[in-house]
């Protein structure tokens, strides 16, 4: 039975946004402080799960259709490939390029591939708790 809780349904539209940014805030600090994709994965898994908690699972289904293992198996293959890139070229495996590059809107910037890893990491998190927490959900 859900109940029509107007302020939670309202301050959830609000919470959701904020904590949707500051998980991409920590996941592009996660270089240079403490974060990446593991935490920001975390972080927009419990906004996912917030409107899951204010919504039910066919709503928040419909409003983003996302099929979370595609999602998954795309993280997966994006860590896996960069951090096969380097076993190919004859390095390491794992090793770390990086460059700085001069970005029309965002000026001199330092890319890496270890931003791309983090992006896979990201996407497997994500992917694997919605997974987890809609599959427990869905059980009656």
């Amino acid at each position: 039975m859900k109940l029509n809780n107007v302020i939670l349904k309202t301050t959830t539209q609000v919470i959701f946004f904020i904590i949707f940014l500051f998980s991409i805030h920590i996941f592009l600090a996660g270089h240079f402080a403490p974060g990446g994709g593991f935490v920001g994965g975390l972080l927009t898994a419990s906004a996912l799960i917030l409107l899951l908690l204010t919504y039910d699972i066919k709503t928040v289904t419909s409003l983003l259709p996302i099929n979370y293992t595609t999602l998954t198996a795309v993280g997966l293959l994006l860590a896996l490939g960069t951090a096969s890139i380097s076993a190919f070229a004859g390095e390491a495996f794992f090793k770390h390029y990086f460059d700085h590059f001069h970005l029309p809107l965002l000026g001199d910037t330092e890319l890496h591939t270890a931003m791309l890893f983090d992006l896979g990491v990201y996407f497997v998190v994500v992917g694997v708790t919605m997974i987890i927490i809609q599959s427990i959900g869905e059980d009656d």
